[in-house]
């Protein structure tokens, strides 16, 4: 397969939508690290990216959406705590753990939980609008490589396996999110990332799990 590499502009986005739509993977810029994705609407496509990435199976697959809205299509509850951080965090590089819907597909997430999140980057927002679902979406590298900051930095992990790559420059972040899981009270960190465990504390008032 050869992957080409498009500018990130409205045209090129309207192609890399067309690609998901019919099922397939496309990498992209966020605010983080480049991703690469597929449609949760597509539960084969979602498997895939298991076998781009050499990525184990019993690791769940984040979704990204475009709006706050678009949460009603991925999770069943959003518990008080994910509402104050949504306020305060979300866009950005927060990814909640929450109760997940049983449309979302066990390619996702096999269990009853979903990790979900809102990038603050334009680029991969109006993707997931143009698409008209949310991504699932991890890193868009070999499974325990480093991050990708580059559309070249994806190419060289990820060339020949995924046809389309968004290219909207240097991500900004270079870090991968935060994640916290809160369908436990208090909630618990599970990964300390983009942004600091201290910060997320400061807004709940406690923070299991924090280093």
């Amino acid at each position: 397969m050869e992957t080409r590499i498009l500018t990130l502009s409205e045209e090129a986005i309207a192609q890399a939508a067309a690609l998901l739509r019919s099922g397939d993977l496309v990498i992209f810029p966020t605010d983080t690290v480049y991703g690469v994705g597929a449609l949760i609407t597509h539960p084969q496509a979602v498997a895939r990216l298991y076998r781009v990435k050499d990525r184990p199976g019993e690791k769940a697959i984040p979704l990204l959406i475009a709006d706050p809205e678009d949460l009603e299509q991925a999770v069943t509850k959003v518990t008080p705590a994910a509402r104050r951080l949504i306020a305060r965090f979300w866009p950005g590089g927060l990814t909640l753990v929450l109760p997940k819907r049983p449309e979302v597909p066990a390619e996702v997430s096999p269990g009853p939980t979903v990790a979900v999140r809102l990038p603050d980057h334009g680029g991969i927002r109006a993707l997931i609008r143009a698409a008209g679902a949310p991504l699932a979406a991890t890193s868009a590298n070999r499974s325990g490589q480093p991050s990708p900051r580059t559309a070249q930095e994806a190419l060289a992990q990820l060339g020949g396996r995924v046809p389309l790559i968004l290219d909207g420059g240097p991500c900004p972040g270079g870090v991968p999110s935060t994640v916290v899981d809160c369908t436990v009270d208090p909630p618990r960190l599970l990964r300390e990332g983009a942004i600091p465990a201290s910060e997320i504390r400061r807004e709940l008032g406690f923070l299991r799990g924090e280093q």
